[in-house]
């Protein structure tokens, strides 16, 4: 990142003089202090056009008090590139557990964060995360995602295969009207202290799908750390019904059956990415285990 010392003097006034910590996923993500004393994070990631919107919705939030880190500068560009700074919110940790009780504790803070992104007006962030991008136009069950394409398909489990084209169908039929929600709901995302939500973060990872669907896909992975998993089925179920209570609106059917559906979604993607790159099945267990009543409820 030789870019990083002249863009945060361009930015934000004033060069590094420190790094806080560095980390690489989907996105470069780095804590840097300045020479002024400030502590910001610079995040940059490739740009499929998404990150606009993201964030806009994210400043949004973050003016309204909402846990977020309040974006410093918007999306600029380098090479090919979207780069921006937010503030630095340290702090606080995880809450552990995937118990119908700690899951109604993410219902709460997905249901305020619905709430709140209900009321900002921002392009759809499209593409959708990989993770959630079953509603793609690409060839074949999956998402077209050259790095895991390349690897030997056989090796994913049938079963991974079977539930993910039959949770698919039953998504791609639905007739539900799109909404904001963010795609990454999970335990590595969020961050506590003293019982009290700190921060939501990883706001990249907007999407535009269905609210059932939104809601599904969390109930799912609300747990998820390293490596991710699934939660179990009586907390996806307490996390819908509580997210649903706090909303104060109760699904329709179809919705109830998307939410299911979209339960399974990330956790078939995890099981595949587990399969391709020869990882303990983790994801693949669970949804040996619980792929059946899932699909159920889901009516798929």
């Amino acid at each position: 990142m030789d870019w990083l010392p002249g863009w945060c003097t361009y930015h934000l006034g004033a060069a590094p003089a420190g790094v806080l910590f560095a980390r690489r996923s989907l996105s470069d993500v780095v804590g840097l202090r300045l020479a002024d004393g400030r502590e910001v994070v610079v995040k940059a990631r490739a740009n499929p056009g998404r990150a606009a919107a993201c964030i806009a919705a994210q400043a949004r939030l973050a003016t309204n008090g909402f846990p977020c880190p309040r974006p410093l500068t918007s999306m600029t560009t380098v090479a090919t590139l979207a780069v921006h700074a937010e503030e630095f919110r340290p702090g606080g940790g995880p809450l552990p557990g995937d118990t119908p009780l700690v899951a109604v504790r993410y219902a709460e803070v997905f249901a305020r964060l619905m709430t709140e992104l209900a009321a900002v007006d921002v392009p759809p962030p499209l593409p959708n995360p990989r993770w959630v991008r079953w509603d793609h136009a690409d060839p074949g069950l999956w998402p077209s995602i050259g790095f895991l394409d390349a690897r030997d398909q056989s090796v994913v489990p049938a079963v991974v295969i079977e539930t993910a084209h039959r949770a698919r169908k039953r998504l791609l039929a639905a007739d539900l009207p799109c909404a904001l929600g963010h795609a990454d709901f999970e335990a590595q995302n969020l961050r506590w202290r003293d019982g009290t939500i700190r921060s939501v973060d990883d706001w990249d990872s907007l999407a535009w799908q269905p609210e059932a669907a939104l809601v599904g896909a969390a109930s799912g992975a609300f747990a998820n750390a390293s490596p991710p998993a699934l939660a179990p089925i009586e907390s996806s179920a307490a996390f819908l019904i509580a997210y649903q209570e706090l909303r104060g609106r109760w699904f329709t059917p179809e919705e109830r059956e998307i939410a299911w559906a979209a339960s399974l979604w990330p956790a078939l993607h995890n099981a595949r990415w587990e399969a391709l790159h020869g990882d303990r099945p983790v994801c693949g267990v669970a949804v040996r285990q619980q792929a059946a009543e899932r699909l159920r409820r889901a009516n798929a």
